[in-house]
């Protein structure tokens, strides 16, 4: 009986591995102008975006349905917000509109590490 048992939770562990697929996100994308966004696994993001003549980090979570990235953060001037944004991918290039407060930067990204 022990040996059935042990049998079934192999085979639903294999079934559930065999279904994730993890998403294309995951790791760092950068520019040549010094902005990049990290994607965590665990659902959380780190990102760097020059504006003007400073950089802004940000840090917060994250949550992907379909091309639509709805960020939470709060960022390195303390403030905190939610921005949506469409993205792309095309090969190992990001595309994506960063819009905050008002401000919205259009961002080329490539993909530098998983």
């Amino acid at each position: 009986m022990r040996k059935i048992n042990v049998l079934f939770a192999v085979l639903v562990t294999v079934f559930f591995s065999a279904c994730y697929e993890p998403s294309p996100l995951y790791g760092t994308w950068s520019d040549n102008d010094g902005n990049s966004i990290t994607f965590i696994v665990d659902g959380t993001f780190n990102a760097k975006i020059k504006t003007g003549g400073s950089t802004i980090k940000y840090q917060g979570d994250y949550n992907v349905i379909d091309n639509v990235i709805s960020f939470s953060y709060t960022s390195s001037d303390d403030k905190a917000g939610h921005m949506n944004s469409e993205w792309d991918l095309r090969g190992a290039l990001m595309y994506i509109e960063w819009s905050v407060e008002g401000t919205t930067k259009v961002l080329t990204l490539y993909h530098t590490s998983k």
